[in-house]
């Protein structure tokens, strides 16, 4: 029985060697050191591992402030450092929690190394991934091998990503793309703060919902909150439309946006292009009355009408409404022009489902040689044709012709109300109706003036051909005479009311913008160059995310600070 007793004792000794069983602290003789807190087994064979103490079993480590567990450890004293095997957990107070396979750990450097199935999880977010470096002093970690984070309602997935524990920030340079309900972010440059859901990005990105994409290279996206400021002409695009600017802030759950300088909005749908350099637009997906724009600070609206372009500017512009009823209205010194028209009002309303343009405040119209006046215009288009039809003019309504031969003849008709007919754009019959006035200088086929026709009527009829007054009929109550060129004086020749406002005419593009609206132009011009020759630069953290969870203290104790 006792050598049965003694085998057994020698074939334990020779299984474990000098192994031991405690559950005793195993103190370092570096007091600051990393120190062993729990150990099923351990083993102080060199032969296997040289320079280290084996530690088997529920295994414990501890040193300043981070406590890891695992199956398995290989101490290494003279270094401070430890190898951990086999379900580790490195934990770190209440900041991070770290799982692997296998794990390093330097008690001098503070440095940590992780891999195989890794998860790093802090209290917003979880980090996986196959290999991670983490450095306790600067209390900051990183990966080169593919990961994937969870924060909250976002999915991180990235090549390779940096941690700051202290500002709970992941900083991106790879590949990386940011997933939610709402909203897809990809992009190479991405700083994202795992707390507030706010993210930065720099380079060429896009941010894509289901109603739109975000084009940008410098720009900032609250993925809590759906809202955004983008830099460096970015641009949204919807559907049919297309938001530019230089700067842009949006907020996605109203379908909102606001851009500043540089402003362009492109309308596929209505072949409309507006541009000025600063714009707010409401986005409807229903396309009901509240899709709107509103555009200012030289705001001018292009639309392709008839192979040709519209130019309207305003002050201000507003459109409004889906593509089907779609109302433009612009104010304050309201211009337009086209190659075969143009015209200035105070305020113009304009309906594309009715065809109705309606001009506002001393309006005017040039349509070629034809310069025509009233207290209101109405142009009318044709929904078929898509061709201006006609135009009525309320009240006081004044036509004025050159006369292209005599030097300073001008024929003049007036009355109450106006309406014009054209064809091709071009006015081929005119009516005016109640207490008319006509003076016309009427010429034989050799262009001789054989007379000059004044007189007043209750309605005249006028017969044009490529806008040149072909025959004027007058009707009722016709009183009316036709003078010889010498016997008509000059001071006659003008109806009352006459003003000939050639001076205000728009011919081109260019002098469609007053002045204060070119100076606006000019100081945006001014200011874009001088950002070009600037380095470019991510953009800087907003207030309200380096504030984000902070306790701001109530208004009383704010005045009571301030009278200590």
């Amino acid at each position: 029985m006792r050598k049965y007793l003694y085998a057994v004792v020698l074939v334990f000794t020779i299984w474990f060697g000098n192994a031991q069983t405690t559950n005793q602290q195993i103190t370092p003789s570096n007091p600051n050191g990393i120190k062993i807190l729990h150990s099923d087994f351990i083993d102080k064979n060199q032969n296997e591992i040289p320079g280290a103490i084996i530690f088997t079993g529920n295994v414990q480590v501890q040193h300043n402030g981070v406590l890891i567990n695992c199956n398995k450890a290989y101490h290494y004293t003279d270094e401070d450092y430890v190898k951990a095997f086999g379900n580790v957990i490195l934990n770190q107070g209440d900041t991070i929690v770290m799982n692997s396979r296998y794990a390093e750990y330097d008690g001098k450097t503070l440095q940590a190394f992780a891999t195989g199935n890794v998860n790093l999880r802090s209290p917003d977010s979880n980090l996986t991934t196959d290999t991670i470096h983490f450095n306790r002093k600067s209390q900051e970690a990183y990966y080169t091998s593919w990961g994937t984070i969870l924060n909250k309602e976002n999915t991180l997935k990235s090549k390779s990503g940096r941690y700051y524990l202290n500002n709970k920030k992941y900083v991106f340079k790879t590949a990386v793309t940011v997933v939610n309900p709402q909203v897809t972010i990809k992009t190479n440059n991405l700083d994202f703060y795992d707390n507030s859901g706010h993210a930065y990005v720099y380079g060429p990105s896009t941010i894509t919902s289901k109603d739109n994409v975000i084009n940008t290279t410098n720009g900032f996206y609250d993925t809590k909150n759906d809202v955004g400021r983008l830099l460096d002409k970015s641009n949204i695009v919807y559907n049919n439309r297309k938001v530019e600017g230089d700067i842009i802030n949006y907020d996605r759950k109203k379908n909102f946006a606001k851009a500043t300088n540089n402003v362009k909005i492109t309308d596929t749908i209505n072949n409309m292009i507006a541009t000025g350099h600063y714009a707010e637009v409401y986005r409807n997906i229903g396309g009901t009355k509240k899709d709107s724009m509103y555009i200012t600070k030289k705001a001018l609206v292009k639309t392709l009408v008839e192979k040709d372009t519209m130019y309207l500017h305003g002050k201000k512009i507003l459109v409004t409404g889906p593509q089907e009823d779609r109302t433009i209205r612009a104010f304050n010194n309201v211009r337009f022009f086209k190659t075969d028209m143009s015209g200035k009002c105070d305020s113009i309303h304009s309906n594309n489902k009715t065809q109705l343009t309606k001009l506002i405040g001393r309006p005017v119209v040039w349509n070629a040689d034809n310069q025509m006046t009233g207290d209101v215009i109405h142009l009318i288009g044709n929904n078929k044709t898509e061709k201006l039809d006609s135009l009525k003019i309320l009240n006081n309504a004044f036509l004025v012709q050159k006369d292209t031969i005599g030097e300073d003849n001008f024929n003049q008709v007036k009355g109450q109300f106006l309406y014009g007919k054209f064809r091709d754009n071009k006015l081929y019959e005119v009516d005016l109706i109640k207490n008319t006035e006509k003076i016309y200088f009427m010429y034989n086929d050799e262009n001789e003036m054989v007379g000059i026709d004044k007189g007043v009527s209750s309605s005249i009829n006028m017969q044009l051909e490529n806008n040149k007054i072909l025959e004027l009929t007058s009707f009722k109550q016709i009183l009316s005479d036709t003078y010889p060129d010498k016997e008509f004086p000059k001071n006659a020749r003008r109806l009352r009311g006459f003003i000939w406002r050639i001076d205000e005419k728009i011919t081109s593009l260019e002098n469609i913008f007053p002045d204060e609206e070119k100076a606006i132009d000019e100081k945006v011009k001014v200011e874009t160059k001088k950002k070009e020759k600037e380095e470019k630069k991510p953009m800087s953290v907003l207030k309200e995310t380096t504030d984000y969870g902070k306790k701001v203290g109530s208004k009383k104790e704010k005045v009571k600070s301030k009278k200590q």
